[in-house]
């Protein structure tokens, strides 16, 4: 059995401008995605071990963790929850926190904002 060296919090944001079945879906797989090649999980030396999803209250038309499940994260546990409501804040939202253990080295996590998510995290742009 290899030994865990590592485990690592990568974070993820992306915008959707309708509260759409198909808009959430396809942001929720574009934002998965760019995490994903971002930071090579797809490697032999990186296991994704949890998924922690939050929406905001104004996403309501499709589950992001369905989508999650459908492009193959059925290994992982996942775990959603609504943000709170907070004046003035980011709206139509979706926010990923990806757990990876690594089995060799550290990861040094690549974070993803994208679209009006950005304002999220300034230091990254």
């Amino acid at each position: 059995m290899r030994a865990i060296t590592d485990i690592t919090a990568i974070r993820g944001a992306i915008t959707v401008e309708h509260n759409d079945e198909q808009e959430i879906a396809e942001a929720t797989r574009e934002l998965m995605s760019e995490i994903a090649q971002k930071n090579d999980l797809g490697s032999s030396e990186k296991k994704i071990i949890s998924i922690l999803i939050s929406t905001t209250a104004d996403l309501t038309s499709k589950y992001p963790a369905a989508i999650l499940r459908g492009m193959g994260y059925s290994d992982s546990a996942l775990f959603s929850s609504l943000e709170p409501p907070i004046n003035n804040s980011l709206s139509m939202c979706i926010r990923l926190m990806v757990n990876v253990a690594s089995y060799g080295g550290t990861l040094e996590p690549k974070h993803v904002y994208l679209k009006n998510a950005r304002v999220l995290r300034p230091d990254l742009i």
